[in-house]
């Protein structure tokens, strides 16, 4: 490609849309809202995702992000301090783990999205 990218989206589903804000506010992403039923959600400057009052249950079921981090025990300290496993059902949030390629732990949201917070060798 001759012309430079600037940045890359995913759209991602919600089985509750009211929950899943609030999941994501509460985990430090910055709302925006632009419309009745879709949202986007600023991890930083440059990073984000929008979010839909969409369930499809094999789609949400299926889908994952990773966010590749630099400080991933820190990451995982404020996660865990957060307390969402207790607030939101359905909400998993693994150990972290070692792997031939990097570090990451999982976490899934209320509606079941997985994900990855990660760091490569």
């Amino acid at each position: 490609m001759s012309t430079t990218a600037r940045s890359i989206r995913s759209f991602i589903g919600a089985k509750d849309y009211q929950e899943s804000r609030a999941f994501y506010r509460e985990l430090g992403f910055e709302e925006v809202p632009l419309e009745n039923k879709m949202c986007l959600f600023r991890v930083n400057e440059q990073l984000g995702f929008y979010l839909q009052a969409a369930y499809v249950k094999d789609w949400v079921d299926n889908s994952m992000l990773f966010l590749e981090v630099e400080d991933l025990e820190q990451w995982h300290r404020e996660i865990t301090a957060l307390g969402l496993t207790e607030r939101y059902p359905g909400v998993r949030l693994s150990g972290i783990k070692e792997l031939d390629w990097g570090r990451e732990f999982f976490l899934h949201d209320p509606s079941g999205i997985l994900w990855h917070f990660g760091i490569f060798f």
